[in-house]
């Protein structure tokens, strides 16, 4: 047929390219999980017929349209496949922006992780001061999946939880704290008094609560994780370690302090 190129889609084997004077290209699948295949081949044709449009060689086509197709894969019906999608599927499952972020463009961000068939792990707190107890709690939540998301009670939302003497740190230093650790993908805030709304909007995969609590029933947004088959759990605090002990300790090592001794005048 005297083709310039020929690009053959191999399901489970992923595609080759082959052009005229060059040895053959083999794409690996992307998909990490087939939900349903429905429009695949229609997506790799699209994608392939924008991309060369748009004037890039076939191998940089045929490596989006395989992108591409992996990603719609994994999504039940007929999908598109977003910008944001395709990005982050070319530059690697843990390409994604990560830091403090707005609950909508999470929402987003997780989206595309689920999409890249990455588990999500949400847990929520005030963290007025940070301390190893946080560090190792977080820790272990995050080795349970392979995002972490840390949802910050308010400024306000802390003082009706934990009365008007707190939050110590104001709510833009937590958030700043937290994005910090390696262990934490995203943080963001929310201002109800519990975080029910905001994990209902962002559908993680695993809640993780401390250990504090004895009866995941009473863990705010329990229900709708459970009810998309998501799962809860409850893991231990490091004992010695919370932000109540280590104001009352402050507060009552100023207390007894003494009074530095004033300096002599100085002399010349």
């Amino acid at each position: 047929m005297d083709l310039g190129a020929l690009l053959i889609t191999r399901s489970e084997e992923g595609m080759t390219l082959f052009e005229k004077g060059k040895p053959p290209f083999h794409l690996p699948a992307k998909a990490r999980e087939v939900f349903d295949v429905t429009g695949a081949g229609d997506t790799v044709i699209a994608f392939l017929a924008a991309t060369i449009a748009a004037r890039l060689s076939f191998q940089e086509a045929a490596i989006i349209a395989n992108t591409a197709a992996g990603i719609v894969v994994g999504k039940l019906g007929t999908q598109t496949v977003s910008i944001d999608e395709i990005t982050q599927g070319l530059a690697g499952p843990k390409s994604a922006h990560r830091g403090i972020v707005s609950e909508e463009d999470l929402k987003g961000f997780i989206r595309s992780a689920h999409s890249l068939g990455e588990k999500i792990v949400i847990t929520n707190g005030c963290f007025d001061i940070l301390h190893p107890g946080h560090i190792d709690y977080l820790q272990r939540a995050r080795a349970l999946g392979d995002r972490l998301v840390v949802l910050v009670n308010s400024d306000a939302s802390v003082a009706r939880l934990k009365g008007e003497q707190r939050p110590i740190n104001a709510l833009d230093h937590r958030l700043t704290m937290l994005a910090a650790l390696e262990c934490v993908d995203w943080v963001t805030a929310f201002e109800e008094d519990t975080p029910e709304r905001s994990i209902d909007n962002l559908e993680p995969d695993i809640l993780v609560k401390g250990g504090d609590y004895t009866d995941i029933t009473l863990i705010a947004g329990h229900r709708g994780v459970l009810a998309r088959g998501g799962e809860v759990k409850i893991l231990p605090f490091v004992e010695g370690h919370s932000t109540t002990s280590l104001i009352r300790r402050i507060s009552e090592g100023q207390k007894h302090s003494v009074a530095p001794t004033p300096l002599p005048p100085a002399t010349h």
